[in-house]
């Protein structure tokens, strides 16, 4: 015997138990439930959580007043706003028909009802649901070269390329960069692309630890050093054989301190407190920092010598504010993530709030912007999440920039399209609308712009 074909899930919202009959009969290739009212269509959608509902804006108490359909059509989409709803009404209705296509219904389709016509609008949301789903299922994915690093800006795909560059070889790197941009992140990417992906990656942040437990930390101590010490342990350094390790905040580094981490890089030899022996260590070493360490040596706070050793490769990690595109699109993940997380559904940004997230300056560049997206995520109401949940508010005011005429056109070009795309949740066909431009040419521009 062949398999029993599994039937697509179909929500008929409809109180007419002719009409339930008769849309029962037509879609003979779906499996249809029926809801009579508001609150079975609120619980079947919890339950089956169909890809398509057709709705039928005459609902009880009030067959002949839209009211209580357009309601209904405003729960279910703050319940299920991926969810295509299919709008049946009257042919004196077309007004309510409009207002719930701007409410975010699919489509909208008169009585009296024609199974064929009605049908192939159903295949088609059921193709648009099928999409978007895998277009959410590829936003989970990395967004540039690097694991773990998500970005489109030319700013960060020219460093994303120093990186692939710079992770085969065992030089010393120094990370610049201002609190929240991923410094950590980018030392993961360049162990991951080194030949010592396979071993350790050990982390120690200068700034986190008391300095009289630093020393401890980084070079280990042997039995007896000093009260506590009941048996030896290795150090952070000696942990790391074979990897990577890195030192974030390397500027806090006490001076104390300084001079033995530079004869480790010199000799590449620890020695435990309270030892007298030199244990040999193999590893990468990656250093970073939000501070101005030339300053530093100005004022005879770091030394010289040991920013030199530190320093054998340089990378400036640029801050959010100057990636451009990178808000939105690390926007849109974290919205997807913290989503995830919490099961919550939303169809994306409005677009006041994408007005307000460009026009923001973030200070505390992606943390900030990430503390704020789960913020959202948690609180946020409807289906939209609005600049009032981000607690952002949109700047009115353009300040022009003079610059190279086609440099100015490439650049406002690159932005409405990315623009289009956070306002349509990454779906291309309806960006392409905003746009005024066809699907074709769209992808044309997104090549050129090198948008993924």
């Amino acid at each position: 015997m062949g398999k029993t074909k599994k039937l697509r899930p179909l929500l008929v919202v409809e109180d007419d138990p002719g009409l339930q009959n008769q849309l029962r009969w037509c879609f003979e290739d779906f499996d249809v439930s029926v809801a009579g009212d508001r609150e079975s269509a609120l619980q079947a959608i919890e339950t089956l959580v169909p890809a398509v509902v057709t709705l039928d804006l005459g609902l009880p108490p009030d067959p002949a007043n839209a009211s209580e359909g357009l309601a209904t059509l405003e729960a279910i989409l703050n319940k299920a706003p991926y969810t295509k709803v299919i709008v049946v009404t009257g042919n004196d209705d077309r007004e309510n028909a409009l207002s719930s296509i701007g409410m975010g219904a699919y489509d909208f389709y008169q009585k009296p009802i024609e199974p064929e016509i009605l049908s192939l609008i159903i295949e088609r949301a059921y193709t648009l649901y099928e999409l978007e789903a895998e277009n959410r299922q590829l936003l989970q994915q990395s967004f540039s070269p690097l694991d773990g690093v998500i970005a489109s800006s030319p700013q960060m795909l020219k460093l994303c390329r120093m990186i692939e560059k710079v992770a085969p070889t065992n030089a010393s790197t120094l990370l610049l960069g201002e609190s929240g941009t991923g410094k950590e992140v980018l030392a993961k990417a360049l162990h991951q692309l080194s030949t010592r992906a396979t071993k350790k990656f050990v982390a120690i942040n200068s700034a986190a630890i008391p300095e009289t437990l630093l020393e401890s930390e980084l070079f280990g101590y042997e039995k007896g050093a000093f009260t506590g010490a009941n048996k030896t342990t290795p150090g952070k350094i000696e942990l790391a054989e074979g990897g990577t390790f890195f030192i974030d905040e390397v500027g806090d580094l006490p001076q104390s301190l300084q001079a033995k981490m530079l004869r480790f890089l010199q000799e590449r030899v620890v020695e435990r407190l309270g030892g007298r022996k030199e244990i040999p260590v193999d590893v990468r070493v990656i250093c970073a920092t939000h501070q101005n360490l030339p300053s530093l040596i100005e004022e005879g706070r770091f030394r010289e010598d040991l920013y030199y050793r530190i320093s054998e490769i340089t990378l400036d990690i640029p801050p959010l504010c100057e990636r451009e595109g990178d808000v939105l699109l690390l926007a849109r993940v974290f919205l997807n993530r913290f989503s995830k997380e919490n099961g919550n559904v939303f169809k994306g940004f409005s677009p006041s709030a994408v007005s307000a997230m460009e026009k923001h300056p973030w200070s505390g560049n992606v943390r900030e912007l990430e503390n704020k997206i789960k913020r959202a995520v948690i609180l946020a109401e409807g289906a939209f999440i609005g600049p009032d949940d981000l607690e952002l508010m949109a700047d009115t005011e353009d300040t022009p920039v003079l610059s190279d005429l086609r440099q100015i056109r490439e650049q406002a070009e690159r932005r409405a399209m990315l623009r289009a795309l956070a306002i349509a949740n990454d779906n291309v066909t309806q960006a392409a609308v905003m746009l005024n431009v066809t699907r074709p040419t769209f992808y044309d521009l997104m090549k050129k712009h090198k948008i993924k």
